[in-house]
Formats: structure tokens, sequence, C-alpha cells
């Protein structure tokens, strides 16, 4: 059985929004639906096809009771970006 991918992290691979960072919130057949908590809120989600997308594995948001929320969306894309840009920073110094 195929782990459901909702609640991870994933990067844009084509479109518009070529390497932006998104939760996916749910999947549906060959599409997943993403938000980034500002501009693609959980109440209007961007339907995106699934080999568009890369999903970060490392990271998953806990979809609470109600299901995702947006400020909870925005905390943990931010942390991650930020980690990321760290981790590129040490690799550039070391």
């Amino acid at each position: 059985m195929e782990e459901s991918m909702a609640g991870l992290l994933a990067a844009s691979k084509a479109g518009h929004d070529k390497d932006s960072v998104y939760v996916i919130l749910r999947e549906e057949g060959d599409y997943v639906y993403i938000a980034d908590g500002e501009g693609r809120t959980v109440q209007k989600p961007k339907r995106k096809n699934k080999k568009h997308i890369q999903p970060i594995k490392k990271k998953r948001l806990p979809e609470a009771e109600g299901g995702f929320d947006d400020i909870e969306i925005k905390r943990v894309i931010k942390a991650y970006q930020k980690e990321r840009k760290e981790r590129e920073e040490r690799n550039v110094k070391g």
C-alpha cells in the first residue's frame, strides 16, 4: 500500500512557480492539491500534476483534526527554507 503524500513539503519542478515550496493537502488520482499559506491558501489550493512536483520526504506537516492551517503551513515552509539556506551557506564556506 502506498503512503499518502498529504502533509509532505514539495517543490514545484515545472510551471511559473518552479522551485516554490508548498505543502501537499491531498491527492486525487494523478493530481495533488498544494498550498503555501499565503497566495495559495487551504481554502483555495493549487491543483498540480504529480509529475510536476518533487516531494521533500524529510519534512511532513502533521494534519490536525480540522485539516491543515495556513499559519502552520507558512511556519513550516519558512523554517524549511531557512534551514536549506543555512545548509547551502555552510557548503559554500566549507
